[in-house]
């Protein structure tokens, strides 16, 4: 059905404004006098600087005398017939800017500017009106509070400790980010979250730029049923029923394998997809990884990493926000940080652009004889929705299961909720480091010796860490 925005719509758009100037004042920020009908455009144009001049409007006499018109006063205006005409309004100005857009073109398709072309057709696309006027902070603190609780937050990452830490869980509409060196377990941690997700009974979508569909889909059945990687295939029997089972008591969980260099549009739209075919929502949005995905429309060197990842962590962000869901990813630490105990913003491939955008980012430190031992660390190195940047929490990591679960309460407890093991690792870390001064070769400096040293005895202390604390 094509819209009928003859003379006498928008004769009655302009009589409806002129009868309400909280109205005209909403509209005024796409009102655009050269859109209207020709013998209209001098009304429009004069209401529209009048009001700019004198901060009000003009009354109909003076228009009307002014522009040779008989615009005539509405009778009987209620709050529906406002409501109406500011969305019939909207779709004017946006039907008749997109006219427009697609009479310029002509001429830019055939000069091959296809860039001009995409930005008018998508200036257009976009007009609309602020409906959304905010906050009545004063009005309803306890709705507001509840709002808040009930949209946003408190939806558990399956895992107390970082419950605790983060104030509840993650928040709908969040980017948050797991960054950790080659091989820490980014894909286990992503894979753990979207099991307790699902379990919980949240729609989940994990999708996999760098490992297989089959893979991930595995290493799952591990963590859902409690059965080594190793034995999956003795077991076919035994993981097809406790799947089927667990399944029908849990949400969606949608494994989906996305080539690298794909954009943040390439996601939305199977977002988009997933939403017509299974009819669902998808409540968490898990991408491993960031750091392969491409910004949208924007030819960027892959060397330079800050800008690349400027764009990408800002458009997953405006996407998260968009579909309301909790998002999570992975970054990558960059190399100097594999053998550190303190993570900060420079070890982040990227570094700041990252950071500044994430709502949480939560460091992964991790190593050989730690996995041995069954545990893993993370680090808050961002958090805007609690006050726990800098602290760490442990983990128990199931090497034959990939399952990543919270430690048991009594250790915990012994560990002086996390803080007080993760400063034993480090001092012990720190006390068998400490070697005396050597004296350097010929040609050879004190510092550099000492850093030979040192680097040496930390990478035998790490790989042995399991065997010296358990004496």
């Amino acid at each position: 059905m094509i819209k009928d925005y003859g003379y006498n719509v928008q004769k009655l758009y302009l009589e409806m404004m002129l009868a309400d100037a909280e109205v005209f004042v909403r509209c005024q920020g796409i009102f655009d006098h050269t859109l209207f009908d020709r013998k209209l455009q001098d009304a429009a144009e004069f209401i529209n600087e009048y009001a700019k001049g004198y901060n009000v409007l003009p009354d109909f006499e003076m228009v009307n005398a002014s522009c040779r018109l008989d615009l005539v006063k509405p009778t009987e205006l209620k709050e529906g017939h406002m409501t109406w005409l500011m969305d019939e309004f909207e779709n004017f100005t946006r039907h008749k800017a997109l006219e427009r857009a697609i009479v310029a073109s002509t001429d830019l398709l055939e000069k091959k500017n296809y860039g001009e072309v995409e930005a008018l057709i998508k200036e257009a696309v976009q007009i609309g009106l602020a409906r959304d006027m905010g906050t009545d902070y004063f009005a309803d603190p306890r709705s507001r509070l509840m709002g808040l609780k009930d949209k946003n937050g408190q939806v558990s990452t399956g895992w107390p400790g970082m419950d605790r830490k983060l104030f509840g869980g993650f928040n709908r509409g969040e980017l948050n980010i797991f960054a950790g060196g080659s091989g820490a377990g980014k894909s286990l941690f992503l894979a753990n979250l979207g099991v307790n997700f699902a379990l919980a009974g949240l729609n989940v979508v994990y999708l996999t730029l760098e490992l297989s569909e089959a893979l991930v889909s595995m290493r799952i059945d591990s963590m859902v049923t409690g059965v080594s990687t190793r034995e999956i295939f003795k077991n076919l029997d035994d993981i097809e029923m406790k799947v089927k089972m667990i399944g029908k008591k849990s949400g969606m969980l949608q494994v989906k394998y996305m080539p690298s260099g794909k954009t943040v549009n390439d996601i939305r739209a199977y977002m988009k997809e997933y939403e017509i075919k299974c009819g669902k929502k998808v409540d968490v949005l898990l991408v491993d990884y960031m750091d392969l995905l491409m910004p949208i429309g924007k030819k960027i060197s892959a060397e330079n990493l800050f800008v690349k990842d400027k764009y990408v962590s800002e458009e997953l962000r405006n996407l998260a926000m968009e579909k309301q869901c909790v998002f999570v990813t992975a970054a990558q630490l960059n190399r100097g940080a594999v053998e550190e105990v303190e993570f900060d913003h420079s070890h982040i491939s990227g570094g700041l652009s990252k950071i500044q955008t994430a709502d949480n980012v939560i460091g992964i430190f991790t190593s050989r004889a730690m996995r041995e031992r069954g545990r893993y660390q993370l680090q808050l190195m961002k958090t805007r929705s609690s006050s726990g940047v800098g602290m760490k929490i442990d983990l128990e990591f199931n090497i034959e299961t990939l399952k990543i679960s919270d430690l048991p309460e009594d250790e915990q407890e012994s560990n002086g909720a996390t803080q007080r093991g993760t400063s034993s690792i480090i001092d012990s870390i720190k006390r068998k480091t400490e070697v005396q001064r050597e004296e350097p070769t010929e040609g050879e400096s004190v510092g550099k010796v000492r850093a030979n040293v040192e680097s040496s005895k930390l990478r035998a202390i790490l790989n042995n860490m399991g065997n010296d604390e358990d004496e």
